[in-house]
């Protein structure tokens, strides 16, 4: 069998409070190819975010183990960049303070300082938010601080780029152009993408395979959805296309009925 690039072997994870022991993740087991875009989606209280903290080495697994390139993940590092659904920003800082910030902790013996100026001006470039290098976080709006996130961990140069609802907090017109936008990013630089979503269509949009978890408590992988629809992808086209509905069907029903089976057992 082939190698994975990123690997989840029996994924535990379990939190103790007081006498209170409980499961959140049990048996993830995943294998992620390289350049792969993978989206994790389920009802809330599913440990999506749990695990993507597992992943990014942020959280520690109970039992089992996460491997990329066949080295052991056990603690945070620059190899792995996160973009949360809250952007955090230093407000004190402009944009692009921001991302030298990340770019100077990763390149401070490898790249000179015209070389790290280079870097991140090709970086907000990339996001398209070169003109606001020298505004502050509170002077752009939600989805220009979104990108400028994305710009920072895409400076850190990352193995993989785990995306934690990035879209989940802004208005329907801004998420399309940033779903557009990390679309763009991933075709141009191939780069290995995990994100967690709510939103059925983001996944089918944007992913490779869509990971459906079950519900929590205890919540394990339910199924893995393979979204064969060639790139690169125009949502308008899309629209009425036959493999999109089916894969977004097939998510809605996965969905529906995991929620109903809840309801049910309550």
């Amino acid at each position: 069998m082939a190698q994975h690039y990123l690997t989840l072997e029996l994924v535990d994870k379990s939190f103790q409070r007081g006498g209170t022991r409980t499961e959140v993740l049990t048996q993830v087991s995943l294998g992620v190819a390289k350049g792969e875009f993978i989206s994790i989606i389920g009802h809330s209280g599913c440990g999506k975010s749990t695990l993507l903290n597992i992943i990014a080495g942020l959280t520690p697994a109970t039992s089992g183990v996460v491997f990329l390139e066949g080295k052991t993940v056990d603690a945070p590092g620059p190899d792995r960049a996160v973009v949360f659904q809250n952007h955090s920003l230093l407000p004190w800082l402009t944009v692009y303070e921001n991302v030298a910030l990340a770019v100077g902790k990763v390149f401070r013996r490898t790249k000179s300082r015209a070389e790290q100026h280079d870097w991140i001006l090709h970086n907000l470039d990339l996001v398209q938010m070169g003109h606001a290098r020298d505004k502050r976080p509170g002077e752009i709006s939600g989805g220009m601080k979104q990108r400028v996130g994305i710009a920072r961990a895409l400076s850190m140069e990352p193995k993989v780029l785990l995306l934690d609802e990035p879209f989940g907090a802004l208005d329907a017109l801004t998420r399309a152009h940033l779903q557009d936008a990390v679309m763009e990013i991933h075709a141009r630089l191939g780069n290995t993408m995990i994100m967690i979503t709510h939103d059925v269509d983001e996944a089918v949009l944007l992913s490779d395979r869509i990971v459906m978890m079950t519900n929590g408590p205890a919540a394990r992988i339910g199924d893995v959805l393979d979204v064969p629809i060639a790139r690169p992808r125009n949502r308008l086209e899309l629209a009425g296309d036959r493999t999109y509905l089916k894969c977004r069907e097939a998510v809605l029903k996965f969905l529906y009925e995991r929620h109903r089976f809840v309801e049910a057992a309550e």
